[in-house]
């Protein structure tokens, strides 16, 4: 299939002027597992663009930046993506997009199970952030917002309204194409179970309050039971940090039911193939810190393979990530080319899910753990959640 990255427009406000925005256009990035994606990419912008696919692991020749160079205004590539695992992805090409004329959307990358799965249907709500000055357009992030207003879009639209009937089970795909901004997406009276983090099953757990946190590039895959009876509406809402508003609503409609009672509690989705245990005794530990005066991490538009890396590990061996937040906001790190698991306090044990980002409080240090799995070079990157703040990267090697 093809792929555009091309100039568009985005309306930010009902009945108001769309905002010049550019976007990556081509058909849906719906695939399935053990397919292998041959993508024709055109770059139509007037700077150079490279494809971050993240979720994507072990996959070294498509590592951005290191292996994969940004393409040239006007260039053309063709990818092959193998794609080794079921998930929810995100194809983001904001790598570069610090200070640039206008800001970038991200695409939905959807890679079914080959197993079959207990749902009704497959929604996917993709949630962005904006900056809009006083005359309708947008600025991109790495660029001062004051005059600008935060503005908040789902699948690219001010607002979604989704409709259900009685005992359907909906899967409901919520993804975080936000530059900056960690965001909270709750459904109001609804049981909502976990059943997905960045495109790895979890052990099924019920979101508290039915309410999603997702940071920058985070995936969520829910599964919901529709119980209630005909006519209800359930309101979707969107927590910035500072208050929520509605952003949509679920309808359950009015015709008959999908079943006469619900289905029975789901299990758990069909695993990728990720080590069930991790050994941490001999692990490769590293303290990483993030945020604070510049050092070595870099402005991704400066970035060299050159450089020395952040650390090196041992194919097959665990590394624990020592990650110590020193900015006086809450900072996202992403790990590419491997999923990690984060740690409990005291290193004994760790979550039952499995991450590509993480969010780290200021003045905080989280514990990471994963097994260097797939030998290459990849990147990590950190961005602290203010929209001024510029993304930064270093790299590390898998041997």
């Amino acid at each position: 299939m093809t792929l555009q990255a091309k100039p568009g427009t985005l309306a930010l406000q009902p009945g108001g002027t769309a905002a010049p925005v550019w976007s990556l256009h081509g058909p849906d990035l719906t695939f399935k597992r053990g397919d292998t994606a041959e993508i024709a990419f055109a770059n139509e912008l007037p700077v150079p663009v490279v494809l971050n696919w993240r979720g994507m692991d072990g996959i070294p020749a498509h590592s951005p930046l290191m292996t994969r160079a940004p393409l040239a205004s006007g260039g053309k590539a063709t990818l092959q993506l193998p794609l080794r695992h079921a998930g929810t992805l995100l194809c983001d090409s904001g790598l570069l997009g610090d200070a640039q004329a206008q800001p970038v959307r991200a695409r939905p990358l959807i890679v079914r199970e080959t197993e079959p799965v207990a749902i009704d249907r497959d929604e996917v709500l993709l949630i962005e952030d904006w900056r809009a000055r006083p005359d309708g357009t947008v600025i991109a992030p790495g660029i001062d917002p004051k005059n600008t207003l935060p503005v908040h879009t789902i699948n690219g639209q001010n607002s979604i309204d989704l409709s259900a009937r009685v005992n359907e089970r909906i899967r409901l795909r919520v993804i975080s194409g936000c530059q900056r901004s960690v965001v909270a997406i709750k459904l109001e009276g609804l049981d909502v179970w976990v059943m997905a983090i960045d495109g790895q099953p979890s052990e099924p757990f019920q979101a508290r309050n039915g309410a999603l946190v997702l940071a920058p590039g985070g995936r969520v895959d829910t599964f919901i039971d529709v119980t209630m009876p005909a006519g209800t509406t359930s309101a979707i809402l969107l927590h910035d940090g500072k208050e929520a508003r509605p952003i949509g609503k679920l309808v359950v409609s009015s015709e008959p039911p999908v079943r006469a009672a619900p289905l029975p509690p789901a299990p758990p989705l069909p695993s990728n193939g990720l080590p069930e245990r991790i050994e941490l005794k001999s692990a490769t530990r590293i303290d990483l810190p993030l945020g604070g005066p510049p050092g070595d991490w870099i402005r991704p538009a400066s970035f060299s393979a050159n450089a020395p890396p952040a650390f090196r590990a041992r194919k097959g061996r665990t590394a624990v990530l020592a990650l110590t937040n020193r900015a006086a906001t809450a900072t996202v790190f992403h790990l590419y080319g491997h999923h990690f698991r984060l740690l409990d306090r005291l290193d004994d044990g760790w979550k039952p899910f499995w991450l590509d980002g993480l969010a780290i409080e200021p003045g905080q240090t989280q514990r990471i753990a994963f097994v260097a799995e797939h030998p290459g070079s990849y990147l990590i990157e950190s961005v602290a959640t203010d929209w001024a703040a510029p993304r930064l990267v270093r790299w590390y090697a898998v041997e």
